[in-house]
Formats: structure tokens, sequence, C-alpha cells
């Protein structure tokens, strides 16, 4: 339990300086700087290098300053202060308030009760960094050469060619129409700020120069005299000076699953602690308050929350990054390629703007044009099919991010558990019973009713309740129905619904005539209740409360249907079984009733609850009941399922450590076979401190502990310990506790559902939200939503993202195989001194147009084995796009693609007269407009018209048998190890994109006018199969590899030739 001192103040008049009490109970004792080098050789977690410094790395940069000031946790000491001091520092009246003249000046002074906008960077410039970002920026230097190379013929040649104009206007409307693409598809609501005034409410009731009056809540100031009530969503943040029966849900702030009493009494050093402070965007739920306004805007805990939010980022997800490293690999290959060309070609005599072509079309052979597309189609596709599993994506390059993570960082309230307290244990006849605590309530949990200790407990239970179910909802699921009340009364309430039902009809057998509601002092709730039918009295007092307050009240206890003495025996009994069920994080409310005597308190007795006239000692124990915030029934499978898959799960929550350890054990976070070194300490009966910190694999750290840790410490702790709980944690320490793991190399998912965990949510890898419980504030900083709020989901979610890399994998190593055979066309052009086999505007028919369906169509493979018994790739070593991939991709199944066009070439030239040896050294009489009577190896003339005519079919006869050889690089990119026939074909779509490719570039080169365009020919139909031989050689040879893989998985060509 969470112990306290409260300054013994009078009400609404003296706040006594609250002087530090010795600490809670905690489960970290361990000073972690004692670990030694042998144990961290040892460590499971090996660090890798990261850009981001936790601590100590900030730049001079003033906004990382204030960022930094932002992470630091919360300082106020209005709660500790005496109530004259703190009247004096905000200058105001505790009766009459500020003066309207003094709220004028404070509001011109501190400015108003808002939360101010971080601007964030403009659309214009996102569109233009997409504009020219990436490959885009070549193809516009390819452009512009273009446009050169065609003004410079323009202006020198009678007969100028408009190729190199129609070349530039499509590559002008593919970069334009590809940034639009990818702008709208990565565009997501970002406009964090917005979700947070929505938490802001309109009016406030507050006294100024004595007389109450409504203001709207920007005109709030520091000093003003606040009145909140039942319903209410706080303001501002503000000290209590009177309140009654007073309660906040901080959930969303904390995460306290239960509603807080709030009081005047200052309770704990810590102001998220403390009883005396409510916070801005709160809600009140039970009871009225007035207090003194002590922090507004950005000050207040919410705004701090509100700018760390919109100030941390989460960088490029791991695909941008190696996306963007792939670009500039290939950019550098390709400008490489070019230069080198184009400085080839003028050395050999040809003319600048020739040798200018010659570099663009190097450019467009190794570019990738269809990459962005196909990119955004594959995690569109996947996108969808996991909405349908309830996985809501927002930022479209997460689904991957998700499928690499290695350590997900868990909220606990409404992600792991139910968000709804539920009655999980009942204590009496000297036993403690176990509820039905699932979310349908069908376990195989038995309980019977019909005992009589039960029924005197479940009647204490029915009547000692101002819990109610909201009308009109009877044939709901009790689970289901809404309910009038706090949490733990709801829960109760429900429990003997469930167990006996018609607790309605109950109640009004046994209508209430007085009542002392449960107040922070007294920590009990009373009723008496009028009896009919018994003789000997007329009424029932029945009473709950904090399980030790009520035992010590009591005199006797109910125990199998008898009444006998409450001696020392039995108090140690049941302080046995309050300790036992604590242990297990659950809440402990205990139960007492007393028959009033009809002599002492005949029909018609006026009770007075003010000066008490009725009994409220000696009273009759009849048991106890605990309630807890159950896991939710498909979390440990999950967990298992994350832990098998190599995820590390841990558990960060604002909720009390005993509470937090207990769910952890529940749902597996915290092994069955595993202790914490409290624990260690317990068993072997002695003290913690005297314990080697590496013997325990588990440990529950405290958020006053983690305040203590530098960053070595913390680093220490998330490398070492497996399991691990945070508990009492604050939004500060969630996002330092993110940032440590990403320090240590790990693609960190968090999930959360409360304002709290904002922070840590944006600056994750990958934010997951709840749908149905999260705050709006959540949804926005989060990269995906939860729509089921299970965590669970998180795991199709996983498999879904790995599925899509491996895929994504193979999408990419299909695409780049063309860029060989497309550049090889202008190398043997330059070098070898022959007429040019393939035009630019042909290369990008192949990239968008025949691969582009083939390659989206990986989407839909289905995976190799089982890729949830696989550990998360190393994305330091298992790249998106490595070395492997481009050997086997370019130097393998490419050059065997060039071989079999050039023969098909040579095939198609040599059946028109044009033999292999003769075609060497020919390219300037081919080009020569001049030369009219080129006569081939047959002796027959060639016009120039005729030659070009010529090459253009060539052009058409090279795609063509590019997309035959593609047949089989599509079959057998399927799979990276397993064979094609294995794996087999059931991807339909894939097999319809063999035929549909085919179909696509039979409509470039066949469709009159569409083809002149492009510059491609009609050829015959034979012209098409010159290439099969070769097609057949790359199937052949990528089985084989695969099956030296698979038969050698340690061996030379696994580690050289596995992609």
């Amino acid at each position: 339990m969470i112990r306290r001192r409260q300054s013994m103040a009078a009400e609404g008049q003296v706040n006594a300086a609250f002087e530090p009490d010795v600490p809670e109970t905690r489960q970290t004792t361990v000073t972690f700087t004692g670990l030694s080098a042998k144990a961290l050789s040892a460590k499971p977690f090996t660090p890798l290098k990261k850009k981001s410094s936790l601590l100590s790395l900030w730049s001079n940069d003033s906004r990382d300053e204030k960022l930094k000031s932002l992470k630091q946790e919360l300082e106020m000491d209005e709660h500790k202060l005496p109530l004259p001091t703190l009247f004096a520092r905000l200058n105001t009246d505790p009766i009459m308030g500020v003066t309207h003249q003094q709220a004028r000046d404070k509001l011109l002074k501190d400015g108003p009760n808002s939360l101010k906008p971080i601007e964030g960077e403009p659309e214009w410039k996102k569109f233009l960094g997409k504009l020219l970002g990436g490959f885009h920026i070549l193809l516009w230097f390819g452009a512009i050469l273009c446009l050169v190379a065609f003004f410079m013929e323009y202006t020198t040649s009678t007969e100028p060619s408009h190729d190199n104009m129609w070349l530039a206007i499509i590559l002008v409307i593919l970069v334009t129409g590809t940034s639009v693409f990818a702008y709208y598809q990565e565009r997501k609501s970002t406009n964090i700020m917005d979700s947070f005034k929505g938490m802001i409410p309109q009016f406030a009731e507050v006294t100024r120069e004595g007389q109450k009056m409504t203001v709207k809540v920007e005109d709030l100031v520091m000093g003003d005299l606040l009145d909140v009530k039942f319903g209410d969503r706080l303001p501002a943040d503000m000290l209590i000076l009177s309140c009654s029966s007073f309660k906040v849900d901080n959930s969303s702030l904390t995460g306290e699953s239960e509603p807080q009493t709030r009081s005047p009494e200052c309770t704990h050093n810590n102001p998220l602690e403390t009883k005396n402070l409510a916070f801005f965007s709160s809600s009140a739920v039970e009871g009225v308050a007035r207090g003194v306004v002590v922090r507004i805007g950005d000050k207040t805990v919410m705004g701090r929350i509100a700018s760390l939010t919109s100030g941390v980022d989460s960088g490029p997800t791991p695909m941008a990054r190696e996306i963007q490293e792939f670009i500039h690999l290939v950019s550098f290959i390709a400008i490489f390629t070019g230069v080198v060309i184009f400085s080839v070609a003028m050395v050999l005599g040809y003319s600048w703007i020739n040798s200018l072509i010659f570099l663009i079309g190097i450019v467009m052979s190794y570019v990738p044009q269809g990459l962005v597309p196909t990119v955004a189609i594959l995690l569109t596709l996947t996108a969808k099919r996991m909405a349908k599993r309830n996985c809501l994506v927002k930022n479209l390059e997460a689904v991957e991010t998700l499928g690499s993570t290695s350590t997900i960082c868990s909220d606990k309230t409404g992600t792991l558990t139910q968000n709804r307290m539920t009655v999980a244990h009942t204590w009496f006849d000297d036993t403690i019973r176990q509820m039905d605590t699932s979310e349908s309530q069908t376990s195989d949990v038995l309980f019977d009713n019909s005992l009589p200790g039960w029924k005197i407990l479940s009647r204490v239970a029915k009547l000692c309740s101002r819990a109610e179910f909201v009308a009109g909802q009877e044939d709901q699921p009790i689970l289901k129905r809404d309910a009038k009340g706090d949490a733990s009364e709801i829960a109760i309430l429900k429990c003997v619904e469930l167990v006996d039902g018609h607790v309605v009809e109950y109640r009004q057998e046994f209508p209430t005539v007085s009542e002392i509601p449960f107040n922070s002092t007294n920590k009990y709730q009373v009723s008496i209740h009028r009896m009919a039918d018994n003789e000997s009295s007329n009424y029932l007092l029945v009473m709950k409360g904090a399980a030790e307050k009520i035992s010590a009240l009591c005199s006797t206890i109910l125990v199998d249907g008898d009444e006998i003495p409450l001696d020392d025996d039995w108090r140690k009994r049941i302080d046995a079984a309050y300790l036992k069920l604590g242990s297990l994080g659950e809440r402990v409310i205990g139960f007492c009733d007393f028959l009033l005597p009809a002599s002492d308190y005949p029909e018609g007795f006026q009770f007075n609850t003010e000066n008490i006239n009725f009994p409220l000692k000696n009273l009759r124990f009849v048991g106890l009941m605990s309630m807890i915030d159950p896991p939710r029934a498909a979390v440990p499978d999950a967990v298992r399922l994350c832990r098998s898959a190599g995820i590390r799960v841990v558990m960060v929550t604002g909720d009390h450590p005993i509470t937090a350890k207990a769910i952890a054990r529940s749902v597996g976070i915290i092994s069955p076979g595993n202790e914490t070194i409290e624990e260690i300490a317990e068993r072997l009966k002695v003290p913690a401190r005297d314990l080697d910190p590496k013997m325990a694999k588990a440990i529950v750290i405290h958020g006053a502990d983690l305040n203590e840790f530098d960053q070595d410490q913390l680093d220490n702790v998330l490398r070492y310990y497996p399991e691990i709980v945070f508990a009492r944690t604050s939004p500060q320490q969630k996002l330092i506790i993110v940032e440590g793991f990403q320090r240590l190399g790990s693609i960190v998912a968090v999930t959360g559902d409360g304002v709290n965990d904002s922070p840590a949510l944006k600056r994750a890898d990958i934010g997951i939200a709840m749908g149905i419980t999260g705050s709006d504030v959540s949804k926005q900083a989060a990269d995906m939503i939860l729509l089921d709020d299970n965590f669970a989901s998180i795991v199709t979610g996983v498999e879904q993202g790995r599925l899509v890399f491996d895929n994504l994998k193979k999408s990419i190593a299909y695409t780049m195989i063309t860029k060989i055979p497309e550049a090889a066309a202008f190398v043997v052009f330059i070098l070898a001194d022959i007429p040019l086999m393939l035009g630019a505007i042909p290369i990008l028919c192949i990239d968008l147009g025949s691969d582009l369906f083939p390659a989206i169509t990986f989407a839909y493979e289905r995976p190799e084995n089982d890729i949830m018994e696989c550990p998360p790739r190393n994305i330091y070593k298992d790249k998106l796009v490595g070395s492997k991939l481009l050997e086997i991709a370019f130097w393998q199944t490419g050059i065997i693609e060039s071989f079999g066009c050039f023969f098909a070439m040579f095939v198609i030239l040599g059946e028109n007269g044009f033999l292999p040896y003769d075609l060497l050294g020919i390219r300037a009489q081919w080009d020569s407009k001049a030369i009219n009577d080129l006569r081939d190896s047959y002796g027959q003339e060639w016009t120039y018209d005729a030659r070009k005519e010529l090459e253009k079919t060539c052009y058409a006869a090279y795609f063509a048998n590019i997309v035959v050889q593609q047949w089989s690089s599509v079959l057998t990119r399927k799979t990276r190890r397993a064979s094609t026939f294995q794996h087999g074909f059931a991807n339909k779509l894939m097999n319809f994109a063999l035929l549909f490719e085919t179909c696509i570039a039979s409509f470039f080169i066949y469709t009159p006018g569409l083809n002149t365009i492009i510059q491609l020919r009609p050829i015959r139909i034979t012209w098409w199969l010159p290439s099969i031989p070769f097609s057949i050689v790359i199937f052949l040879h990528e089985e084989v590899r695969k099956w030296w893989i698979r038969r050698f998985p340690d061996g030379w060509c696994s580690r050289e030739v596995y992609y």
C-alpha cells in the first residue's frame, strides 16, 4: 500500500508545509552501477550504435533545448506551500479571489489559458520534398538534359528529331505524377494540438471580487478561485481548497484505472501523487470542489505533455531509411556509370550531344521508376488486409516497421487489461474463492451462490452501494450495460447481478433510510435499510470500506452461518487473506453489517448522520471482495507468440508496482519461473541489497527509482534484464524508456491509450493506439490504431509486417533484374559501335508498364515458412536491398537476360540481312542521315528511314524478349529459399500477371499510333521466341541456387548468394 502522511490542515484555510516522509514501498532497491563487466558480457541484448543519445547528445538549437527541459520531471511546489504563502505568490484573496483589474493584468502578462500551436512544416515544403527527393532529382536532371539536347539539335539540324522532347515531357509527367501519389499516400494528420484543444471546456465558474461568475476558459488566470462539480472537465491545474466527496478520473493522465479521491491535504511530495492537486483535462466523476488555479495553458501538466508530444519526432522508419540508402546506392551507380560512358563516348569521337544522350539513357536504365508506386501499393494492400483484422494503419511504412519490431513497450490499462474493474476473488467462511473475470463470463470458474456466507456478503454488497444500472438496457448482457457510480462499486454491482441477479428488486425490499457516503477520512461507507418480516429488528446497518478499517470496527465474524467472536486468531486470518489478495495487485474491500435492535430503533426512528445516533463499532464482519482490472483473454497467448518471434514485451504503466507486477505475471511478461530480486530475497530470508542483481531475470522499477538512474544505469537495466516492468512512470519517463531501447539498437513499438502515452507513441518507431478506449491525442500521435483494443491484434500486425518485408524484397529483386539488359543496350551500343537495341522511352514502358503489375502481385504471396518463429531482422545487417540482392539481380539473372536479349536481336537482324560480325563498327553509318545506300551482309541497300524502322522493330523485340525472360524471373522470385514447385502457384493474381504483362507488351507493340509515339514497331510472333532457352536457364539457375542453400544452410552459397 502507498504510505502517505497527511498534513493536519484546517479544511479550506491552512495548507501546512509538507515534510518528506519515508518513501513508499517499491519493487526496486538495487543499485545497478554494481553490475559487473562479466554480467554485461552475458547480456542477451547487444547494444548497437544509434545516432541519438538520450541525456547528453543535444544540439544547440533552442527548440532542442526546450525539448530537453520538457523531458525533465515536473517540478511543482504549490501543493506543499502554506496557503498564505501560496496566495501571496498568486496575488489573490482566498475568499474574494482576484479583482477584475488583476485578471486583466495577469491575462496580459501570462497570456490566455490555451495551448500554443506548434508550427509544423508547410505542406508546400512537404510536396517539394517529394518532387525533388529520391530518384526524382535524377529524373529531373535527365529531363533537363533531354530538353538541352533537343534545343541543340533543333538549332543545328534541318530535320531535328522530337524524341528527346517527348522523353523530357514524359519524364516531367512521371515525376510529377509519382510525387503527387507519394504525397497523398504518406500524408497523415499530425496536428496533435487540435486533439488537445478538444479536451478543453468552453466555460468555467470562478469567484472574482467576491462574486461568482462564468468566464471563458481562455480568460482564466492564476489565482482565480475555481468551482468544479460532478461532470465537469477541469480547465486548468488547481489546488484543492475545500471539497465534498470529490473524485477525478486521471486514467488518461497517469494510467490509474480507478477514480482518484481529492482532498485539501498534501499527501505526497510528487505533484502527480498528492491528493490536493487536480489537473487540466481530468474529469470530475463525483462530488464538488473549490480550488485556486495554480497553472494555466502550456504550463499545466497537460500542456507540458502536449508540447512534449508535438516536439518529439520518431524520425524516418527503418524502411524509409533503407529505401533512402538504396536510392543513394543506385543513384551513385547510375551517375558513375553514366559519367564513365559519357567520357568514353567523347574519347571515341562521339559528339557531346550524342554523349549526353548516352548519359541520359544510362541514368534512365538504372533508375527504377516504378519503385515508388510499387512500394506504396504493396503497403496499401497490406494495410487493407490489416484493417480487416482490426489494425488501422495511418502511416503506410509503419506496416513494415511493426514486422521489424524487436521490443514492445506496452501500457497496462486498457491495452493488456480490459479497462474495467472486476471482482476477482471473495473471502468468506475462511476461504478465498475465485470469481469469473473473463470478458465473456464463460470461463470454467464455478461459484456456489447458495452458501450461507455468500448470501450475507452479497446482501451487504447489494445494499451498501450507490452504483446503479442505466435504465433501458435490460436486454443487454450484464457486462455491456452502462452503470453510474464509482468504478469499484460498479464492479461489485455487476458481480452480484451476475451471480444472484435481480439487484434492483432486492434493493426495493430493503429501502435506504439513511447513508454516510465514503470519504478519505473515515475510509468507509454506511447505509441503513428498512427490514420487513423481522420481529427483532426493523433496520439493517451495512458498511463497506478499507479492509483493515472494517475489521477494526467489528467484534464478531460470520463463519459458516454462525456468528462467533472476532478474536486475534480470526483477525490474523483476515489480515492473511487481505495481504494475499493485495499481493495479487487487487484492491481489497471489507464488508460488515449489524441488525439494529427494534427496542432501541423502533419503526420511524430518525437517524442522524451529523451527530451519529447509531452504532459504528462492534459490528459483524462478513467477508472481503477484491477487485482488479483483469487481463484480456487473448493477451497471454499474444505475449507467448511475441516471445517465440523473438520480440521482447515490456510493461510501462503509471499504475502501482504491485498491480503492474501481478498483471505482468498473469499475461506472461514475467515468466512463471523468473523472480525479481525482492522475491529472491524474501525466499532466501536475506536483505535484497546483499544479493547480486544478476541473480534475477525480472525486475519491477518504480518511477521514483528511475529518476535516480543516469544513462549508463538505464542502459544496463535494459540490456541485462529480459523481463522488465516499469510502474508509476510519468509521460517524460515513458519517453526516456523508449529512447533508451532505441539507443541500444531496438526497433520499438509502443502501445497506449492515454494522453500520458502520447509522447512515447510519437517517439517510438511505431506507435500503436487503442481505437475504443484511446484518447484522441493518443490516436493522433500513433502510426497504427487497434480498432478492437486487443493487444493480440499486434501479433497479426507483426506477422503482416514481416510478410510485407519479405515480399517487398522479392518484388524489388524482380524489378531490378531488367536494369542490366536496359543498361547493356547503351553500353554495347557505345563500346561495340553497333546500332542501339533499346530506346529510353521503351525503358519507361518496361518499368511502368509490363513490370509494374507483376511486381505488385508479390503483395499476395504467402510466406515460405512460419515467419513468427524467426527472430526480428537485424536492421543493420538484413537490409531491404542489400549487396547480395543486387549481386543476384544484376550480375547473375540480369546478365543472363542481357545475353538472351542480344541473342534475340542478332537473330532478328540476321533475318533482315545484318549478321553479327558485320554490325561491329557500323553505328556511325547506321545513324548517318546522309547515307541511304548502306549495304547489309547480303548486299541489300538500306536507306536511313528503313534502318530506323528496323531499329525500332529491334526496340520492340528487345522489349518482348525481356518480358519472356521475366516470366521465369517472377516465378523464381516467389521464394528466397524454398523451391518454386514446393511453394506452389496459389497466388492466382501472380499467375494472371504473366499473361497481363505479355498483353501490356503486345498493346504497346501492336497498337497503331501508340507504338509510333513510344518508338516501337510491330514484330513477328516468332521474334518473341529466341530468348525462351535463356528464360529456362534463369529458372534452372534459381532452382539450383535455392537447392544449394537448403542443402548447405551454413555453407558458402548460403552466405554469399542468399538475400
